[in-house]
């Protein structure tokens, strides 16, 4: 696409509107468009909620009676040409006369991945797609989706709080608070944004947590997750106890006791069975039937066992760490990532990118390990 100035400008708008979905469109893609015509926008939109409409078909409402014969529509992700939920919105685009489409990003998934905009090509419309800083931004907005749709697994980001010399808890297992409450506060909008969150059986005795979204304006609580190869989660925990109001998985193996699970599922857990010879393996397995299950991005959020498996299975895409201003030594102290490692400097994984921001008095360090 040769960009001009107005073209960079509106889409970088349709990509600032689909961050408003983020949450609320489980499993589709978060997707904002915008409608230029004459040089003037006339209507915006964004995909608001999961069975409704589209961004394209939002932005189209929102320009009223307005002719769009001749105009653009500014698009964060390619068209959808399939009926789902909702009817295709290359139909939408073609039925208002727009006469140009510009894109950020492909759909990676195989019932769209060009088909859309080969549609609208043979229908004289014109279609140009962006490159550089906008595309990679587009592409971002959606790594879950993107992850999803190209492996059929979850994408998975890892947090965690760790002091300054890289402990997440005391060797007496007290974790109580290293981050601050503004930081604590942050994690809880971050499960407020994703399908599931993860710990491990570890975090689940020593805590009893709830594992829900704790802020104003949260509509849909994630899903939990506990990896708990013998199936020892107490049926009287906070966790099964709320499992009938909010959804909760369990990971096992086959080694866990029949009654155990039979135990969990009656309480209304769902129970996933994990298979191979090795914890990451078994972690690979458990991801390809949460899946299954549409679920598209996981907060892990430990323990240090767990966490270590999913690297090593290779399955972490974001890492979000929280260092606070503590120190606390000893070599019994827990690190945030256990499990095997890499056996050298020279292969161990490093980040494709790292940002830094404050959060109260801690530090926030983001490092974005793969993009799909």
């Amino acid at each position: 696409m040769q960009r001009t100035d107005t073209d960079h400008e509106h889409l970088a708008r349709a990509i600032e509107l689909a961050q408003q979905g983020l949450g609320h469109v489980h499993p589709n893609p978060i997707v904002g468009a915008v409608v230029v015509r004459d040089g003037v926008v006339v209507g915006e939109g964004y995909h608001e909620v999961f069975g409704g409409p589209h961004a394209e078909v939002n932005a189209i409402a929102a320009c009223g009676d307005a002719d769009l014969r001749g105009a653009t529509i500014y698009v964060s992700l390619e068209p959808c040409c399939h009926e789902g939920k909702t009817p295709p919105c290359t139909d939408a685009i073609l039925r208002a006369g727009i006469s140009r489409v510009v894109v950020a990003s492909d759909d990676p998934t195989e019932k769209a991945a060009g088909r859309g905009l080969g549609i609208l090509r043979d229908e004289g419309v014109t279609v140009d797609i962006a490159g550089g800083e906008l595309a990679a931004q587009a592409r971002l907005l959606n790594q879950a989706f993107r992850k999803h749709a190209r492996t059929g697994r979850p994408w998975v980001l890892f947090k965690s709080a760790m002091t300054l010399d890289g402990k997440v808890a005391t060797r007496t297992g007290d974790s109580k608070w290293i981050s601050s409450a503004q930081s604590r506060e942050l994690a809880h909008r971050w499960r407020s944004t994703v399908d599931a969150v993860v710990v491990g059986i570890g975090t689940a005795l020593a805590d009893d947590p709830q594992l829900t979204a704790r802020i104003d304006g949260v509509t849909r609580q994630p899903r939990r997750v506990v990896f708990d190869s013998t199936a020892r989660l107490p049926l009287d925990s906070r966790l099964v106890q709320m499992a009938p109001e909010v959804p909760l998985t369990v990971v096992v193996s086959r080694a866990a006791p029949r009654t155990a699970t039979d135990g969990l599922e009656m309480a209304g857990a769902d129970v996933i069975v994990a298979t191979g010879e090795h914890e990451h393996a078994r972690v690979r397995s458990a991801l390809d039937q949460l899946g299954d299950r549409d679920l598209c991005s996981l907060l892990l959020e430990g323990g240090p066992r767990l966490a270590g498996a999913f690297l090593d299975a290779g399955e972490i895409d974001e890492i979000r760490l929280f260092l606070a201003p503590i120190v606390l030594g000893g070599r019994a102290a827990r690190d945030p990532l256990e499990g095997e490692g890499s056996e050298t400097i020279s292969g161990a994984l490093r980040a494709l990118t790292l940002d830094c921001e404050r959060s109260a008095d801690d530090v926030l360090i983001k490092a974005r390990l793969k993009e799909w």
